[in-house]
């Protein structure tokens, strides 16, 4: 979709601008906003530029560089660091040969640490791109990325073969 059918989408109203803003960033296939981007919803919506990267900036959901197709986000709340979150980040980073702010190697993933998810009662939790995982641990978190790892390989192969087929 171009800036402008996402805005049509939405309406032109101000008060659409974060539903506006992720539909300009779910669309990007590396998951983030790009400066072009900005500029071109800037004249659709008659922002100045500065009001939306400021508005953007403001949520952590929302990202200027490019991150992987998977963004894993570890809750840090209270709740979450006191029931072990620090160990989900370790899991995740041990998996997945990451840290905190980086990308796979193959675009995957990227790890973030985010405020709160709101779901305090399963602590420790994360949110991987909009499905949400509670009452994490070691195991579970290794289970989680193992079943998307192989729905990705899975894809791939079926891609492959479709391209094959082409021929």
């Amino acid at each position: 979709m171009t800036i402008k059918e996402i805005v049509d989408k939405y309406g032109s109203k101000r008060e659409n601008l974060l539903q506006i803003l992720h539909g300009i960033q779910n669309q990007n296939p590396r998951n983030y906003i790009n400066k072009e981007s900005i500029s071109a919803l800037s004249k659709e919506m008659n922002i100045p530029v500065s009001q939306i990267k400021g508005t953007a900036s403001f949520y952590s959901m929302f990202s200027f560089i490019p991150r992987g197709k998977y963004v894993i986000r570890v809750c840090e709340s209270p709740p979450c660091h006191l029931l072990g979150a620090e160990s989900i980040f370790k899991a995740i980073e041990y998996k997945l040969g990451i840290m905190i702010g980086e990308t796979t190697k193959d675009g995957l993933f990227t790890l973030e640490g985010t405020s709160c998810l709101g779901i305090c009662g399963v602590a420790p939790a994360m949110m991987i791109n909009e499905d949400v995982h509670g009452n994490l641990n070691e195991e579970k978190i290794f289970q989680i990325l193992d079943q998307i790892q192989e729905q990705e390989k899975e894809r791939i192969q079926l891609c492959r073969e479709e391209a094959l087929t082409r021929f």
